[in-house]
């Protein structure tokens, strides 16, 4: 199993090294007030891709905390419920 993760990993590696060689060439990003940035494209694809993550990762954390905390307090309260049975 473990050779086979690796195999996938090594894969896709190796799919996005393609990728961003057959990318390479250099594009200009463009910022209001006549700012502007020039970096090849798959850099550009792949900060793009990284802040898309960030912010889709950022837009359900609450929903993520809030169900950590439920979770934790349902669990305290089983465990409370488990202690006042008599035996």
């Amino acid at each position: 199993m473990r050779l086979l993760a690796l195999s996938l990993k090594i894969f896709l590696f190796l799919l996005l090294l393609g990728f961003a060689a057959k990318n390479s060439e250099t594009v200009s990003v463009r910022y209001p007030m006549g700012l502007e940035w020039q970096a090849p494209l798959s850099l550009v694809l792949l900060i793009v891709f990284a802040l898309g993550m960030l912010f889709g990762l950022l837009g359900c954390s609450r929903h993520l905390f809030k169900n950590r905390r439920e979770i934790r307090r349902l669990r305290s309260s089983a465990g409370q419920a488990d202690s006042a049975k008599p035996i």
